[in-house]
């Protein structure tokens, strides 16, 4: 048997990369990466049908008969497609989800990156004032886990090195 040292140095350097990979990984050509809520309710007719993707922290879930709404309120997003709460929020928007998602999970505070295509401009309302919600149809959902359960492991130096999960 011939060892063959580039075979098991590919194969290892594959695991390592793999076992770095996180988030949802969204990709594809038809996702327009380009336009957030903001963009839409600027050009309406320029927008529609495209496909987007858009997270953000969810704001009320709300299951229905056949689908569940999410109203999310939408920040930028990291290369990895984490919503970055550390920045401005870019305004508010509604995933119709098809299927039931359940309200515990998709808790009011949690973060959820989202694909879908944008469908209507719905009327609503935030608190008093009249408020115009782009909505998307989501294709597909991620979400991220809860910011106390980050899976990157906590380093703490004092006296010696002590790793923490």
């Amino acid at each position: 048997m011939v060892f063959r040292p580039f075979v098991v140095i590919a194969g290892v350097c594959a695991l390592l990369i793999a076992g770095c990979a996180s988030g949802p990984g969204f990709s594809g050509d038809h996702i327009n990466k380009r336009l957030d809520p903001a963009d839409v309710l600027a050009d309406v007719d320029g927008a529609m049908d495209e496909t987007v993707v858009w997270g953000g922290r969810i704001i009320q879930a709300e299951p229905k008969a056949d689908s569940t709404t999410l109203e999310i309120l939408a920040f930028p997003l990291y290369r990895s497609q984490q919503p970055d709460a550390g920045k401005d929020s870019l305004g508010r928007f509604l995933v119709i989800y098809p299927g039931y998602l359940e309200p515990q999970d998709y808790s009011t505070g949690r973060m959820v990156t989202a694909v879908g295509r944008l469908e209507e401009i719905r009327l609503g309302q935030v608190g008093k004032a009249d408020y115009r919600y782009p909505v998307l149809r989501g294709d597909d959902l991620y979400l991220w886990p809860p910011a106390d359960e980050a899976r990157e492991p906590r380093v703490h130096f004092g006296v010696g090195v002590g790793i923490f999960r």
